[in-house]
């Protein structure tokens, strides 16, 4: 009964359009009356607990990186990089794109910034260059989702606040997973692109590669200050977010000499506003949180999946079929919080890494950003390219069944993470 009331509370606000931050904080009151511990006192203190957290800052600061990122000229300096490196292939276009997002998601790890940028740029390219405009849109938001799993990543921190799990140990362990979801898409975009007769860029001299890497030179340097100094333990993920948005915006004004005070202005203002609507939600899911706890909600989830709890294999699969149902309603962050708490009891049960679950979890709602009906970055192509929804959804099929073919890939052979992350740990 109790998980009744709180899931259809939940999703009847949700139905009637009621924005999802405010249906938690009301799905939180109704678990509240039915287990008589309404108090105005502590539904307001749990909300400011919620937003009380020192690691959500890094949340800001990469939004606001991927911002400057893309107003201060380092996402076309990579773009131009990658065009110079592997745009003469046949379907080099849609290499580019790939090679772009990997790229670009170790700098800010907003798959919607980084959708967006990409879109801009690459999929006029593409379209006149003779591409099917549904299949460039779709290989560029399955490109875009790569961004929360190649740390930096603001997904990464979200959960490892509301899960308590290592943030650091999160962005290491992302690295070879992103990596494999990028190669997932370029197999499957050879294998479509090769079916069109679209005539490649000719090739970039090593003159021109040269003059490319000199002016990206500054973007790329980014990630690695961010992942050496992760794993030198010179800075936590928090401080590393502030290094990340200073360095951007230094460079984007002091060496690059794109972005305007006007425009500075402009691009705090969006990265404020976005991290308002995060930080709200997190606030309002920390008051269903600590409820699902007092309602020991999670011991009932144990007991549901029971059957499951001897084979870590089974239980993955299982779980991860739930998250890829939920990702097809829901966006990313309110997934990431309403799940985390009722999943991470059954997997400590289970005795799965915290860590591994966590890489897994984050790579399927990324994967739901591109999940219709919802698909957050699906509308973002849509509306940058000025296509229907229906023709993005159907360019983004076969590239989103390689991506979670490469999940599940992962569930079946869990060294593919634990592995490269112990190393990239030391």
């Amino acid at each position: 009964m109790t998980v009744f009331i709180f899931l259809g509370s939940l999703l009847a606000a949700m139905a009637i359009g009621i924005p999802i931050a405010y249906s938690l904080l009301l799905s939180g009151v109704a678990l509240m009356w039915h287990l008589d511990l309404f108090d105005a006192q502590i539904l307001a203190q749990n909300v400011i607990n919620g937003a009380d957290s020192f690691p959500l800052l890094a949340v800001p600061f990469f939004m606001l990186a991927g911002e400057i990122m893309n107003v201060g000229g380092l996402s076309r300096r990579i773009v131009a990089l990658a065009l110079t490196l592997v745009g003469h292939r046949r379907g080099g276009l849609g290499f580019v794109a790939i090679v772009a997002a990997c790229l670009m998601a170790a700098l800010s790890g907003s798959a919607v910034a980084d959708t967006a940028a990409l879109a801009a740029l690459l999929l006029p390219m593409m379209v006149r260059a003779g591409h099917d405009k549904a299949r460039a849109g779709g290989l560029i938001a399955s490109a875009g989702i790569i961004a929360p799993i190649i740390p930096p990543s603001i997904g990464f921190v979200i959960f490892g606040v509301a899960a308590n799990v290592s943030i650091s140990k999160l962005f290491l362990a992302g690295i070879v997973p992103g990596l494999l979801m990028g190669l997932a898409i370029a197999g499957t975009w050879w294998w479509v692109a090769k079916k069109e007769a679209v005539v490649p860029p000719p090739k970039a001299t090593n003159a021109e590669r040269l003059k490319a890497l000199k002016e990206s030179a500054w973007a790329l340097f980014l990630p690695v200050i961010v992942l050496v100094g992760l794993k030198m333990g010179v800075f936590t993920p928090t401080e590393a977010a502030v290094v990340a948005a200073v360095y951007a915006l230094l460079v984007a004004t002091l060496v690059y000499r794109e972005m305007t005070w006007r425009q500075t202005v402009d691009v705090f203002v969006s990265a404020a506003r976005t991290t308002a609507v995060i930080m709200f939600l997190v606030a309002a899911a920390m008051v269903s949180a600590w409820l699902i706890t007092v309602a020991d909600i999670p011991s009932k989830m144990v007991g549901l999946l029971e059957p499951f709890m001897d084979n870590q294999t089974l239980l993955l699969i299982a779980i991860m079929l739930l998250v890829m149902a939920v990702g097809t309603a829901m966006d990313m962050t309110p997934t990431i919080l309403i799940m985390t708490p009722v999943l991470m009891p059954v997997v400590k049960a289970a005795g799965i890494d915290p860590v591994y679950f966590g890489v897994l979890f984050i790579m399927n709602n990324a994967i739901g950003l591109i999940t219709p009906p919802v698909g957050t970055v699906l509308n973002v192509v849509a509306g940058v390219g000025r296509m229907k929804m229906d023709d993005v959804t159907r360019g983004v099929l076969p590239f989103m069944t390689a991506q979670f073919a490469v999940m599940f890939l992962l569930v079946f052979f869990p060294g593919l993470v634990t592995v490269p992350a112990r190393w990239f740990a030391g």
